[in-house]
């Protein structure tokens, strides 16, 4: 079963910076697209950002347009999602998932039986 491996969460003040990373081990993330979430307890998950497995296309839920920008390095086998301007209400669990096929509605990310994911990354935004 694929997996990934979120990494690069933490604690961050207001206005802060933080850039997460998506990784796989033992298969390459080259075919696949790739989308970040998030998701607060108690809350439904919400799709932030996705990028297509060329990287050519990327999408980003309103809340995070022009804060966050996502990325990807094949040579690393690392998707990026680096979040800037951090505020207190992006607080939440990121998680991120791939799939072999793209979403034009994406970040609406419809659960597929073929997606897979990673088991997140706690990202607090607070003074």
């Amino acid at each position: 079963q694929l997996q990934l491996v979120e990494s690069g969460g933490g604690l961050v003040q207001p206005g802060g910076s933080l850039r997460l990373s998506c990784t796989a081990s033992g298969f390459t993330l080259d075919y696949y697209a790739i989308g970040w979430f998030r998701q607060v307890s108690g809350k439904e998950r919400e799709g932030i950002s996705c990028i297509s497995s060329g990287g050519d296309r990327t999408n980003y839920a309103d809340a995070v347009k022009g804060r966050f920008t996502i990325s990807r390095d094949y040579a690393k086998n690392t998707v990026y999602l680096q979040m800037n301007s951090l505020k207190p209400e992006d607080t939440a669990v990121y998680y991120c998932a791939g799939n072999d096929k793209w979403l034009d509605s994406c970040p609406t990310w419809p659960p597929r039986e073929d997606d897979f994911w990673g088991q997140g990354t706690q990202v607090t935004v607070s003074s």
